[in-house]
């Protein structure tokens, strides 16, 4: 399946409506400036913001995740002969500049809870790389596979090692990076699904 940047996707709806940035800042509540940054892929969004962007934009936050194929709804899993999700199903997609994803569920939208696996490429300029921090409803739990994950957490900052992992409320400010010369991979499952039916705005 074809990588497709998030920003990308909402710079072609945006415009499919005809919205300008500003109109798309006033429905969504996010600053013009950040959805610049985010179309031009300089910036990453939190789920609980592409979410706003969603609703304001009319459509499904799956159709920023690049979900497709096996992972496009709920049809499969009743089709399926199995619940497991193999492991060459798996349809990864740049969610990000420099993060790759994989959702580990062939009904992504019918659960609470959306597991992912996710690859984080290695970092250019790994000490000089901004870490953004987020905060949004729900919480979230981190298990690394490979590699050495950088976390964040309000003021304090971990190096997570595979093996290791965390449970976050996801209210308080958080965020992950990359600061080495590999690739980053780790688990992580995100409670309440973004994704789930409730959950979309629509």
């Amino acid at each position: 399946m074809e990588k497709t940047l998030i920003g990308k996707k909402i710079k072609q709806l945006r415009q499919e409506k005809n919205y300008t940035l500003k109109q798309l800042s006033g429905k969504s509540g996010l600053s013009t400036g950040f959805l610049s940054q985010l179309e031009r892929g300089r910036s990453t969004i939190a789920l609980d913001s592409l979410s706003r962007v969603a609703t304001a934009l009319d459509c499904n936050i799956s159709s920023f995740l690049a979900l497709g194929g096996s992972q496009t709804g709920s049809g499969r899993a009743a089709d399926a002969q199995s619940a497991v999700v193999r492991s060459f199903e798996l349809e990864h997609a740049q969610f990000a500049p420099g993060i790759v994803q994989a959702i580990l569920s062939h009904d992504p939208s019918g659960f609470n809870f959306l597991p992912r696996l996710y690859q984080l490429l290695p970092s250019e300029e790994p000490t000089r790389q901004p870490l953004v921090m987020y905060s949004h409803q729900g919480e979230e739990f981190i298990y690394v596979l490979e590699g050495c994950l950088t976390l964040r957490v309000e003021d304090r900052e971990d190096v997570m090692y595979p093996g290791d992992s965390v449970q976050v409320r996801s209210s308080v400010d958080h965020n992950w990076i990359n600061r080495t010369s590999r690739i980053v991979k780790f688990l992580a499952v995100n409670l309440p699904n973004p994704l789930h039916d409730d959950n979309s705005g629509h």
